[in-house]
């Protein structure tokens, strides 16, 4: 009787099901891109509420990194289910967004991860040249036990947020838009959407975080229209960055104005980081 009632549930769903799968095939991209995302808003709002009771938070106060990890980790947790069911329903898999489990994958990952930390670790030397930063060297007993924990994270929030920018979204809106206007577009959603978690100390960071999001646009060209090259770099400066946050390596010696180090110690927030970009993008540029 049970398999008798399920059946016939489910054959009383296949029709809007169908109609669903005509309408997203036909649909705008802008349309199948909002269906993602509230798709994977609505789904996370329930354990938003349960962690957000399990860690205690309160309405007005910012978040501290503690309470930010759980939030983002279970937000991200959910985003490739997600993705998964709009490609059900569009017809589409994740190598249509660059994403294409192979040995070269492991290359460019590995190519991608190696620039990104090049890159940070040349700007940061000319601000050590310059004066204009200080290393603490008695800080540096607590990288031992964070390079591993924190490199799976960053790995994590890079793979994640390279296969929804660079890979859906990007993908999704060259389908009614120039290559250009659909880097521009996806850019600017991936900066703005940073200011979920953080509005004050995010705003200055948002020119950076959209030219971020060009660069990172770029090297998935560069990677012949992969998304190994991209996860690979996001996650270097992810690692990078938050390595020299967590054990508090850099001090800033206060000779110059904070747009030139970064605003509240935030590399994109000033020139240094604006540097960082446009040299990886040259240098992206040329592999290409």
């Amino acid at each position: 009787m049970s398999y008798l009632f399920l059946s016939v549930s489910i054959a009383s769903f296949e029709p809007s099901i169908n109609t669903l799968v005509s309408f997203l095939e036909n649909a705008p991209a802008v349309v199948v891109v909002m269906a993602f995302f509230i798709g994977w808003i609505v789904c996370w709002f329930p354990v938003a509420i349960v962690s957000a009771l399990a860690l205690n938070l309160q309405l007005g106060k910012p978040l501290q990194p503690e309470q930010k990890l759980p939030l983002l980790v279970s937000l991200y947790l959910l985003a490739p289910f997600i993705l998964w069911g709009i490609n059900w329903l569009t017809n589409t898999s994740f190598s249509d967004y660059g994403l294409r489990v192979n040995i070269s994958l492991l290359g460019s990952l590995g190519l991608g991860f190696v620039l990104g930390v090049l890159s940070l670790a040349v700007v940061f030397g000319g601000q050590f040249w310059l004066s204009w930063c200080s290393w603490q060297e008695s800080q540096t007993k607590q990288l031992q036990s964070i390079l591993l924990p924190i490199f799976l994270v960053a790995l994590f929030v890079g793979g994640v947020e390279e296969l929804i920018f660079r890979g859906f979204l990007f993908t999704q809106l060259t389908r009614d838009y120039s290559v250009w206007v659909a880097a521009v577009i996806s850019s600017l959603i991936f900066a703005l959407l940073h200011l979920v978690w953080e509005r004050r100390e995010t705003i200055p960071q948002l020119p950076g975080l959209w030219l971020m999001g060009m660069v990172l646009v770029l090297a998935r060209f560069s990677d012949r229209n992969n998304l190994g090259l991209a996860i690979g770099l996001h996650a270097g400066w992810v690692w990078a960055i938050a390595c020299l946050d967590t054990a508090e390596l850099i001090t800033y010696t206060g000779k110059v104005p904070e747009w030139l180090t970064g605003k509240n110690k935030k590399p994109l927030a000033g020139a240094a980081g604006i540097v960082c970009l446009l040299l990886t993008g040259l240098i992206l540029y040329f592999l290409s």
